[in-house]
């Protein structure tokens, strides 16, 4: 009986709780666009930024700054929230054009390493859709291999049997083929960090140290690999293969 009248409490309180903070976030959202449509920008970012700053993952969020900033003339900023939103949604047309279009404004043209097709193919067929798409697609294909499979085991019919097997069959493996390329995915951005240098022009050295050798410099919005943080150094690697240490605070992770 206990656990029964914390149940209940948790309905009657939290549960309504939860519905208004979501209600506020969405006020705030369309105030934030409309003070972006009467181009009152620096206050449209203010407003996407208090809903993110309580926490919320959010594609039209996270475009929706990448513009704000883009014309407020923060370049690193609206690189930074572009790449937030597509590894959200990486097959969107609209948020890997507005990525390149961002990229023309920056200081650094840094030729991308040479990759294997299948590997690049690969790469991008697993990112044509969301994870979450992918999820809801996959559980489709597999209730519809389960009602398939229901259909094999009550029908009498030999025709009706026949293809209910070979559908089961099929949409099985589809919903699991779907399903694994959404845990690809997952696991593509998962050991993919990447980072957004913020600081007007960053010297990357050769080891974590201020006395390191410089290597070379790049510039505020360039997207780099990050590949190991050592206190306040972090390894960096370039498009094209170059690696060097910077100091943690001239990038922010995406």
């Amino acid at each position: 009986m206990k656990y029964k009248h914390i149940i209940y409490l948790l309905i009657v309180f939290v549960v309504p709780m939860l519905a208004h903070a979501a209600n506020n976030m969405q006020a705030i959202f369309e105030k934030g666009n409309q003070q972006y449509d009467k181009g009152n920008y620096k206050e449209a970012i203010a407003d996407y930024q208090r809903i993110i700053n309580a926490g919320y993952q959010s594609v039209p969020v996270y475009f929706n700054m990448g513009n704000a900033s883009f014309k407020n003339g923060d370049i690193p900023s609206a690189i930074y929230y572009y790449e937030k939103a597509h590894k959200l949604s990486p097959g969107d047309d609209d948020i890997n054009f507005n990525i390149q279009f961002a990229n023309l404004r920056t200081t650094d043209k840094i030729d991308v390493a040479p990759e294997f097709f299948l590997v690049k193919w690969w790469e991008g067929f697993i990112l044509m859709f969301s994870a979450t798409t992918l999820a809801v697609w996959g559980i489709v294909f597999i209730l519809l291999a389960s009602s398939a499979l229901i259909a094999y085991i009550f029908t009498y019919s030999v025709a009706i049997k026949k293809a209910s097997f070979y559908s089961t069959f099929i949409l099985f493996i589809i919903g699991l083929f779907i399903i694994f390329m959404g845990n690809r995915q997952l696991n593509y951005f998962d050991t993919h960090h990447q980072a957004i240098i913020f600081s007007g022009a960053v010297t990357v050295k050769s080891s974590p140290a201020d006395a390191a050798k410089p290597l070379f410099v790049i510039h505020e919005g360039t997207k780099v690999d990050v590949l190991e943080n050592n206190s306040n150094w972090t390894k960096i690697r370039l498009p094209n293969g170059n690696e060097g240490w910077i100091v943690a605070s001239d990038a922010k992770e995406i």
